[in-house]
């Protein structure tokens, strides 16, 4: 049985706006291999571009699980051009892991971005977030030649949608 429910939800709301606080605590926090201050995490989400991730040109969705309030996971696509939305923001809250929401996350971005037109879905991430790029692979993801560039990107993905 699936406890798992997503919805699209603008990324200044409450919740969507605590999800991405989280989220970018934990991967800079990762990267700098030190706790991100509240100056660099605000830095961070700070003209990020989160502001796309809304139709015509993206999505933002919130997981909840198993019929309780809190917010529980969340993740984003943003169309690249009329072919190619990129994956971001993918991000599962660690009391909620383990419980197969992570895949159903991306199941239901990656039907979010067919809806907005993508035939292909991309990423970018870090070489450090082995448990993201191990999730990726197990979902169907190949690495591909970058597409972008910045400076915490190292690995490229690419799915046929």
């Amino acid at each position: 049985m699936n406890h798992w429910t997503f919805a699209p939800e603008a990324v200044g709301t409450p919740d969507a706006s605590l999800l991405r606080h989280d989220y970018y605590d934990e991967v800079a926090s990762r990267y700098w291999k030190r706790p991100a201050t509240a100056e660099e995490i605000a830095g961070g989400l700070a003209g990020d571009g989160a502001e796309l991730l809304t139709p015509p040109t993206g999505e933002f969705l919130v997981g909840r699980y198993g019929g309780e309030a809190t917010a529980a996971a969340c993740g984003g696509v943003l169309l690249l051009d009329a072919d190619r939305a990129e994956l971001t923001r993918v991000y599962v809250r660690p009391a909620f892991r383990g419980k197969g929401g992570a895949g159903l996350l991306l199941d239901a971005l990656e039907e979010r971005a067919r809806g907005l037109g993508a035939r292909r879905m991309v990423l970018n991430t870090r070489l450090d977030l082995v448990e993201a790029r191990a999730l990726y692979t197990r979902h169907g993801y190949a690495e591909t030649p970058a597409y972008c560039t910045g400076p915490y990107m190292d690995v490229w993905y690419a799915k046929e949608l």
